[in-house]
């Protein structure tokens, strides 16, 4: 007998019947279980808020700065923001407003910020409770900007001892230095070593000198160590994992690895001639300098635009043309998954072979023998138009506060998207509102506009279907 609507009675009345299981994808299955969790975008944008407000009471605190009142909140929130989003603006004088408490707060932010709060998260969950939950995968995956999240132990093992051979190696050359060619005492050097090398390699540009490396301009054994850093620190981690197991097989290196390193080596070159060959003469910059020490310093100053701040020669007195040279550099930035800025080299190749494609009338665009997807094509455009976007708006509220020049306010908001540090020197004297803007640039630039446009995302969804082709005049 069956009842309209419910069907047959199955046999074995009074026990469960089987069911088949129905596959529940892992990640939904950790979210019923754990309930309502943020998203990775909104994991990694809190992280990054909480260590700036963090540093931010700290900075503030009496022990923190030389004065007897402290750092102002806006002074201290500024500073935070630029050691976490490894920029290197400062509204005050590192050197000497700051104790060596503060010093020691700014560079903790600044190792902090340049390997990223999810890495460090996951990396302390893995030492307490040796093990990773998918969540802590997850973030951390997003962040480095990882495909898989299998072999997470190993890629955080990788990124943690690449950072202490780097760091380590620089702040030993750069120690010596100071100690055997400067006449500063062991510990002094150890520690001037120290703080630049971390500096160097996030990108930091935060220097313990109040004229920043400009002391050192002529000097290749501290010059040229700072550079290795900088440069190995904007290379992004996963192109220096594939070179330290495949350096002597460029067939097996794959395509982001091979678009960095050609992206690098040809802005670096670029950069050096450009900035070399417009300063050569300026009696304020590179003029007084010998051809040896004008090329050292223009090479110098082209890497550092990779996204580190430090300045060898005083950037307020360089031409018009090299200020919009350097723009240009700095918001292209370095390569990603790494501690360099700017909307990265892999978003400007992949638009510029966009380009070149478009130019010869080809229907797939091709590099180094491999076809981008068409994923690939929307994001690096939204991302350069969301870059473009955030570096003029900021450019214009600055031109509205302010009295100062168009280039060098430009220059100022591109070097703080782009998580530069460079200045002509005009970060302390800008308005609060200014100071707000440049925090607000160095925020977003460090995330990177996809991550926190997804984080405040309110939701995603799938849409099911398409609406009919029509094709606009374009050009």
């Amino acid at each position: 007998m069956s009842i309209p609507g419910i069907g047959p009675r199955t046999r074995g009345a009074g026990r469960t019947a089987k069911r088949t299981p129905v596959r529940v994808n892992p990640i939904r299955r950790h979210a019923l279980r754990r309930g309502v969790r943020l998203k990775p975008a909104q994991a990694i944008v809190s992280g990054f808020a909480s260590a700036i407000l963090i540093g931010t009471l700290l900075l503030m605190l009496p022990i923190a700065t030389v004065g007897p009142a402290g750092a102002t909140f806006l002074e201290a929130l500024f500073t935070a923001t630029s050691a976490v989003c490894v920029t290197g603006l400062t509204v005050v004088d590192t050197a000497t407003a700051f104790t060596p408490f503060g010093h020691l707060v700014i560079l903790l932010l600044i190792q902090v910020g340049g390997l990223g709060i999810m890495f460090f998260a996951a990396v302390f969950g893995l030492v307490l409770v040796r093990k990773l939950t998918l969540s802590s995968r997850l973030t951390t995956a997003v962040e480095t900007k990882t495909v898989g999240i299998e072999d997470m132990r190993g890629l955080l093992r990788g990124i943690l001892i690449i950072t202490v051979v780097i760091e380590g190696g620089v702040a030993i050359l750069l120690g010596l230095r100071f100690w055997l060619g400067y006449g500063h005492s062991l510990a002094e050097s150890a520690w001037l070593g120290l703080f630049h090398g971390i500096s160097a390699f996030n990108n930091a540009g935060f220097s313990l000198f109040s004229d920043s490396i400009t002391g050192f301009a002529t000097d290749p054994l501290i010059s040229l160590p700072i550079c290795l850093a900088i440069i190995l620190g904007g290379l992004g981690f996963p192109v220096i994992m594939q070179l330290r197991k495949q350096i002597r097989s460029p067939l097996r290196w794959n395509l982001n690895t091979k678009l960095v390193l050609t992206g690098t080596a040809v802005l670096l070159v670029a950069g050096t001639v450009y900035i070399t060959a417009i300063e050569w003469n300026n009696p304020a910059t590179l003029g007084p300098l010998d051809a040896g020490g004008k090329i050292l310093a223009g090479f110098f100053q082209s890497v550092q635009t990779r996204t580190a701040g430090f300045n060898s020669i005083d950037i307020g007195q360089m031409n018009t043309a090299s200020l919009l040279g350097m723009d240009v550099l700095m918001f292209i930035g370095g390569g990603p998954a790494g501690t360099a800025g700017g909307i990265k080299l892999t978003t400007f190749a992949v638009l510029l072979f966009i380009m070149i494609t478009e130019l010869r009338g080809h229907g797939a665009v091709n590099i180094f023998h491999k076809r981008l997807s068409r994923a690939v094509h929307r994001q690096a455009i939204t991302v350069v138009l969301l870059s473009v976007g955030a570096v003029m708006t900021g450019t214009i509220v600055l031109i509205l506060v302010t009295d100062l020049s168009l280039d060098v306010l430009l220059f100022e908001a591109t070097s703080a998207f782009g998580t530069v540090g460079l200045s002509t020197g005009i970060t302390a004297g800008l308005p609060p509102v200014g100071q707000i803007v440049l925090i607000l640039l160095m925020f977003i630039g460090r995330l990177g506009p996809l991550t926190l446009g997804s984080a405040i995302a309110l939701a995603e969804r799938k849409i099911l279907y398409e609406y009919p082709k029509e094709r606009p005049a374009v050009g």
